[in-house]
């Protein structure tokens, strides 16, 4: 179970009141909240919550919003908006090293952001509602769409984007899973979400020749000591494994 808010008692003390403009006092408050839904599940968080952490009074809070759900649609569309840009990367480089890069700013991301994340995934916040779901759409098609433009494929196909689609739906699974169980260090989670995205890759293009063409170049570009090379050496390694060489040799020739 993700855990909740702690009591009142463990939460932060009220921080000092100081004197802002009404656009500095508006983003603290969105700061304080989107801090605040972050480290609990929306419905634990309190508007005498966000005005102690801000140091700010209930009545001051009401002034900039109406209400608890407007404040957490803002922080909700500004933690989309921060997630989606982590999965931006500068197109050089062998594609899964890339990859790896653009996984390892998303676990952070989700780590930091625990229990909020996984309330609004997981659909159980009575507070997201319809607007966290369009920030978490947006956020998946921003990621896809990162995803194909590292690809470069001239016109990718519908199988393509469902792979694609699928793998930002697994990343997200695994998320969640990670979250209920931390034990797993990011770097072996990162590692095996991009290579989990090469196997992927590498069954689309199986069933579709001009994909495969465009998996030859990408495999010429990585290296060695990369994710896709390590994947190849593990898969590479099985063949080892008493009776499966023949049983892989029977179904490639069947």
């Amino acid at each position: 179970m993700v855990s909740r808010t702690p009591p009142v008692a463990d939460r932060p003390e009220r921080a000092p009141r100081r004197r802002l403009s009404v656009d500095e006092r508006r983003e603290q408050l969105i700061a304080v909240a989107l801090d605040l839904f972050s480290r609990a599940a929306p419905e634990d968080v309190s508007i005498d919550d966000i005005a102690a952490a801000a140091g700010a009074s209930r009545p001051l809070v009401y002034h900039y919003f109406p209400g608890k759900q407007a404040i957490y649609e803002e922080a909700l569309r500004r933690a989309g908006q921060e997630l989606a840009g982590r999965f931006e990367e500068p197109h050089e480089g062998p594609l899964s090293e890339r990859l790896l890069r653009v996984m390892g700013r998303y676990l952070d991301f989700v780590r930091s952001h625990g229990p909020g994340f996984a309330a609004l995934l997981r659909g159980g916040s009575v507070t997201a509602g319809p607007a966290g779901n369009a920030v978490i759409d947006e956020v998946r098609r921003a990621a896809a769409a990162q995803i194909l433009r590292h690809l470069a494929v001239a016109e990718p196909s519908p199988g393509l984007r469902r792979t694609v689609r699928a793998w930002i739906a697994n990343a997200e699974i695994t998320s969640l899973d990670w979250l209920a169980t931390p034990e797993v260090p990011l770097e072996e989670l990162q590692l095996q979400l991009v290579q989990e995205f090469v196997a992927a890759l590498a069954v689309c293009a199986a069933r579709e020749p001009a994909l495969a063409a465009e998996l030859a170049g990408f495999l010429a570009a990585e290296s060695a000591g990369g994710p896709t090379g390590r994947l190849i050496r593990q898969l590479a390694g099985l063949l080892g494994v008493p009776g499966l060489a023949e049983a892989v040799t029977v179904l490639a020739e069947g």
